[in-house]
């Protein structure tokens, strides 16, 4: 009878304890609990070591190739070992181009001598002729121009696309913007007026000895009137113009072995954590998985996949069990393609399933700054009660604005897209380029990022996406 009486006694204590222990819990501040993110990203993080295997004993992960096979694997396994509630693979066909043997390219002035010059094919673009391309150049900085020169001084030739990015816009990616159409179109647009070849500048805000490569796209033009499309390093760009301007005669030769093949299959990475009381509402957090083939892909955008994957195993780790489902999803193919994006909103759609926030790391692995918001005038003044919690991290960038391509598909009005804004000064450098490698990220950098997602996951989690009053005291 006592023991009976004991037993009860204990039992009794021991529902107490668990119910004050939980009421501590949940009384815990934001600003404790970030802090307790912050301190173990820093100190425990996991982030640099899955990026130091992903870019050093995988590599680069272009849509298709082996490398990317690799990473779907190694990440789901990793995944895997998080103990998650769910991690599966969602299929997509993504397009195969191989780059083959490396590019050669040089000026050839009147007198005959030659300048070796750094380039890369554009991803996509079709091969040269077996033996080579070699013709006059002609030095244009915009389709405009190209219109106004016509056919008449543009057939046979090779234009040569020079404008650079603006150095006096201090967000780079605004410059990129201001530059790109002439990577990505520049060959359909050299092509009307009977254009044998496209050169362009490198999208880079230095000047360097790297190509930058990157998509390319021919629309629907017939193959057999597809020209040869390569990148030329920043200092190289600048010779060549130079040069231009002394003598409108030389030539310019190149020679580029890439071969576009038939689709094949592979698959976006995604990863659950159930939520505990809207199990039917998503919150999405990803990076893309696939890279540029010339470095190993470590800021664009190995530290994106593993910052993601890092704000799942943070909240296991802290013991932060959410109120709604939080995935993570690797998207494949955005680099060339952005099948992975659009098929993961194809199938959630198919599936009735209803998203609710979505946040996106693709824009390297440096300083957290803040983030950029797709969202109604509501939902954003929401985010800037928040503002005081992230100010002791030097958090300071939230400004409505762009959330992410993989994500941008799964667009609605009744969602919220966010974008993560790490520092963007030195991203263009390493973009696209043989430089984007290991070496070239931060580990603490890295996991402040990851911290700072992880941060604004739970925020969105506990007060949903949409203004409440009831919002804790936020220190100040």
């Amino acid at each position: 009878m006592l023991l009976l009486q004991f037993m009860k006694i204990f039992r009794l204590f021991f529902l107490c304890y668990c119910f004050t222990l939980s009421l501590n819990t949940l009384s815990q501040s934001d600003e404790e609990v970030l802090k307790k993110i912050y301190k173990t990203s820093l100190t425990n993080g996991q982030s640099y070591n899955w990026l130091n295997y992903l870019s050093n004993q995988i590599g680069s992960r272009l849509s298709g190739s082996y490398g990317a096979e690799k990473a779907v694997t190694w990440t789901k396994e990793e995944l895997e070992k998080l103990g998650l509630d769910k991690v599966w693979l969602q299929p997509v066909m993504v397009p195969k181009w191989i780059r083959g043997a490396k590019e050669y390219g040089y000026i050839e002035s009147g007198s005959g001598k030659t300048s070796i010059v750094n380039i890369c094919a554009l991803g996509g673009s079709v091969a040269t002729p077996s033996l080579g391309l070699k013709a006059s150049v002609l030095e244009v900085k915009s389709f405009e121009e190209l219109a106004i020169l016509g056919a008449e001084k543009v057939a046979g030739k090779i234009v040569f696309y020079n404008r650079p990015m603006q150095p006096d816009l201090i967000h780079t990616f605004e410059a990129y913007g201001g530059c790109v159409n002439q990577r990505y179109k520049g060959a359909v647009e050299a092509a009307k007026y009977g254009a044998v070849g496209v050169i362009v500048r490198s999208m880079n805000l230095r000047l360097d000895d790297l190509p930058h490569t990157g998509a390319m796209t021919y629309d629907d033009l017939p193959v057999s009137q597809r020209i040869p499309s390569a990148a030329i390093s920043t200092n190289d760009a600048e010779l060549l113009s130079a040069m231009l301007k002394l003598d409108k005669s030389i030539m310019f030769y190149f020679k580029q072995n890439c071969k576009q093949l038939k689709d094949v299959l592979s698959y976006n990475v995604i990863g659950q954590i159930t939520g505990s009381e809207f199990p039917n509402e998503y919150m999405l957090v990803g990076g893309h998985l696939d890279s540029w083939d010339l470095g190993d892909g470590s800021h664009d955008d190995g530290a994106g996949v593993v910052q993601s994957m890092e704000v799942l195993r943070l909240l296991k780790e802290i013991g932060i069990k959410p109120k709604r489902s939080i995935r993570v999803v690797l998207f494949m193919n955005e680099e060339n393609g952005l099948r992975g994006g659009n098929k993961y909103a194809e199938m959630s759609k198919k599936n009735n399933e209803k998203h609710v926030f979505a946040l996106e790391s693709d824009s390297g692995g440096f300083t957290p700054r803040g983030f950029s918001f797709d969202c109604d005038d509501a939902s954003f003044n929401q985010v800037l009660q928040w503002k005081p919690l992230f100010k002791p991290y030097l958090i300071h960038y939230f400004e409505k604005g762009y959330g992410g391509a993989d994500i941008g598909p799964l667009k609605s009005d009744a969602m919220v897209l966010a974008g993560l804004r790490p520092d963007s000064q030195r991203y263009f450098d390493h973009h696209h380029a043989s430089n984007d490698t290991f070496d070239a990220v931060n580990k603490r950098e890295l996991e402040l990022g990851a911290a700072t997602m992880t941060s604004l996951i739970y925020l969105f989690d506990k007060y949903g996406v949409n203004p409440i009053s009831n919002l804790e005291t936020i220190k100040n």
